[in-house]
């Protein structure tokens, strides 16, 4: 089964992510998400992968997410921002197949494999 991470290089808990698979032998392909924005309609299937709606995606906590006012928006609203600014995307991410995880925390990406 191939094996994606959306991964930040600079996020604590996505290299602790990507350490927990290197252990196990595995090299998923490393999407630095940051630097390759996803599309609106990738993230609409990686909503479709987790099985959770947009705000579940969002890092709310991030600046960025209070000054574009989007804490009333909706899954278009939110889908439209995490496109045009992937920072407000949570991370990491592991897809395997038809199936996804948010790594929150790191250890959560094992229920995949």
């Amino acid at each position: 089964m191939a094996l994606t991470l959306w991964h930040n290089p600079r996020c604590g808990k996505s290299r602790a992510a990507l350490a927990l698979l290197t252990e196990r032998g595995l090299s998923p392909a490393v999407r630095l998400y940051l630097k390759e924005p996803p599309t609106e309609s990738e993230i609409v299937e990686l909503l479709r992968m987790l099985e959770i709606p947009a705000i579940g995606l969002v890092r709310t906590g991030e600046r960025l997410f209070r000054d574009l006012d989007l804490a009333d928006g909706g899954d278009t609203a939110l889908v439209a921002a995490m496109a045009a600014h992937p920072i407000l995307i949570e991370r990491p991410i592991l897809v395997a197949g038809d199936r996804a995880v948010i790594g929150r925390p790191p250890e959560r990406i094992l229920d995949l494999l």
